[in-house]
């Protein structure tokens, strides 16, 4: 998909535009919870 067409995509439906957003914000999100998981702690 051209940069056009997403541009025009999104004027034509702008309530995507926050779904991308909380789509992004929740894989962001996802992603750093997986890299804390991958961490092993030494115990005492």
């Amino acid at each position: 998909m051209s940069d056009t067409t997403m541009k025009e995509y999104l004027a034509d439906h702008p309530r995507m535009i926050g779904a991308l957003f909380t789509i992004l914000l929740l894989l962001s999100q996802a992603g750093n919870v997986a890299a804390n998981n991958g961490a092993t702690i030494s115990g005492p």
